[in-house]
Formats: C-alpha cells, sequence, structure tokens
C-alpha cells in the first residue's frame, strides 16, 4: 500500500510539470475583448456603408448642434431644386447681416455663379455664399427652411430640424445616425462630393484673386482617399466633422460631434482608421451582422 501511495504521488506531481510545461497556446485562455479607439469626441458614429453595419457608436440617437454640416443638407435641397448652377448671383448687406460676427472674404457686391457659391459654402466653409443659396432659393429662405426639413423626413433623420442655411444657428440639429443618412444621400450628387473635397479653389473678387483651402487637412492628405467630408463649429457644438472615405477597402462613414479642442476631430479620424488597419474586430461585427440579416431573410420566407 506504501508503495501504491507513493506512486500515486509521483504520477500527480509528474502530471502537473506537464501541465505546467505546455505551451501558452495549448492552455485554455479566455479571449480578450478588442481594443477599442480612444474617441475624445463627444459623440461618434462609424458606418459601414456596404453592410449598414454600425462599426462604433456612442450617443447615436441624440440630437446636437451640427453647425456647417447644415451645408450638406443646403446644397443637397439647392440641387434638387434644379436652380441654373451658372446663374450669377450677388452678395448682399442681407448676407452680411445674417452672418454678421463671422469672418468672411465675400465682400458685398461680390458676384459668383451658384455653382461658385455651393463650391466654397462646401470646401471652405463660407457663410455668406450658403446665405445667399438660401436666400436665391425659389421662396427665399423660409421656402428653404421648410424643403430642408421635408428633405430630412425623406431621409428618415427623425432627430433633425434645420432653421437656415448656414449652421451658424444651435437650432440645426441633428443625430449621429441622421447624418450618416444625411451623407449618404449628398454623396450621390457629383457636385458636393467634388466641391467638399477641392483642397483650394480662388475666386475673382473685384481685380483680386482670392484663394480659399478646404476646412478640412485630411484632404490634402495622400494617404486619405475621402468621397466626401464636412467640417463644422460653433461654440454650443463644438468641433464637429463628417466624411466619407475608404478604408482597408471598406467605405465608410465617420460622424463626430462636439469635439474639443482644435485638432481632435481630425486626430478621432485618425484614430479611426488606426483602429480598422490594427484590427480585424470590425470585419467579425460585419460577418455577424451579414449572418444575421440571412437569417432572418430566410425566417421571412420560410413563414
Amino acid at each position: 500500500m506504501l508503495r501504491f501511495k507513493t506512486f500515486r504521488s509521483i504520477l500527480l506531481l509528474a502530471l502537473c510539470v506537464l501541465a505546467a510545461s505546455l505551451p501558452a497556446h495549448a492552455k485554455t485562455v479566455a479571449p480578450k475583448k478588442p481594443v477599442m479607439p480612444d474617441i475624445k469626441s463627444a459623440s461618434v458614429l462609424v458606418l459601414d456603408t456596404a453592410s449598414s453595419t454600425v462599426l462604433l457608436s456612442r450617443r447615436p440617437d441624440e440630437a446636437a448642434p451640427i453647425a456647417s454640416i447644415t451645408k450638406l443638407m443646403t446644397a443637397l435641397v439647392v440641387l434638387e431644386a434644379g436652380q441654373p448652377m451658372d446663374e450669377m448671383l450677388a452678395i448682399t448687406a442681407d448676407d452680411q447681416r445674417a452672418t454678421l460676427g463671422n469672418r468672411s472674404h465675400l465682400a458685398v457686391g461680390t458676384r459668383l455663379t451658384r455653382a461658385e457659391l455651393m463650391h466654397l459654402a462646401l470646401m471652405a466653409s463660407e457663410n455668406r455664399a450658403a446665405n445667399a443659396l438660401g436666400r436665391s432659393y425659389p421662396g427665399g429662405l423660409p421656402a428653404l427652411a421648410k424643403a430642408m426639413n421635408a428633405k430630412a423626413a425623406a431621409l428618415g433623420m427623425n432627430h433633425s430640424h434645420f432653421v437656415e442655411p448656414t449652421g451658424l444657428s444651435s437650432q440645426n440639429v441633428a443625430s449621429p445616425q441622421d447624418l450618416t443618412r444625411l451623407v449618404n444621400a449628398a454623396a450621390k450628387q457629383p457636385a458636393i462630393r467634388n466641391y467638399s473635397t477641392d483642397p483650394k479653389f480662388s475666386i475673382r473678387s473685384g481685380k483680386q484673386e482670392v484663394q480659399f483651402v478646404n476646412t478640412n487637412l485630411l484632404v490634402r492628405n495622400p494617404g486619405w482617399d475621402i468621397t466626401l467630408q464636412k467640417t463644422g463649429y460653433i461654440s454650443e457644438g463644438g468641433k464637429c466633422l463628417v466624411m466619407k472615405t475608404t478604408i482597408q477597402g471598406r467605405d465608410v462613414v465617420i460622424v463626430l460631434l462636439d469635439s474639443v479642442g482644435k485638432y481632435t476631430r481630425i486626430a478621432d479620424a485618425r484614430r479611426i482608421r488606426s483602429w480598422m488597419e490594427s484590427t480585424s474586430a470590425w470585419r467579425n461585427t460585419i460577418a455577424q451582422s451579414q449572418n444575421r440579416a440571412v437569417g432572418t431573410s430566410v425566417s421571412t420566407r420560410s413563414q
């Protein structure tokens, strides 16, 4: 009996030593949770457009002031009205008063085509240009605001409201989820895509040539493939940014609202890109979403 106990003890000891010597991958290890990017903006939503899968979100349905992102809706409604893009329009005292206290390089009396005004509104976020677009809309500014809200409703932007074309009013609000719908709709318009992503643009104002640059420095970075973008800022809404871009072969819409600091929204966009480039967790999210969609479709057909 003593020998048997000794043998059993030796056997148990050997098994313990063997277990300790096994390689790490042979042990049962709980899977690590994917590391999420440290986004500083108050609200964020990253949408994979092909699968309609939300990859990241924070406060996706919370309405907030969207500042100059408003100009995407302004441009979309103006384009859909079918007004002549080569029609000459003048910057007036009304445009100056509507944007009082806001810096502008468009002096009263400057004459530009509707296309040039839209170009400046989307690329350089020129508020006088945006107001001129709204003022010259059929029925004027009240009709434009009505059309903007009707378009928002048609797009399913259920947490949105618009009162004017520039975004200077904090009453222009939308949720991140709403803005993904706006970005996707605006991206169907070649003019909005081209104007919003142009790095720079020059106009003639009197005898002078005035050059404008894009408010989003990422469009000048050849490492980014940006289809559409718009920045915004008012004190009530912080720094804002929406983009439609390609990362890791996927078309994604990025919405960032209420960023604090001059470069936070740009840094957040870079963090999102780095996250997508360094992990495959988001691909698993897309696959799971597609599997659920297939399952739902099969279930529906079987009923």
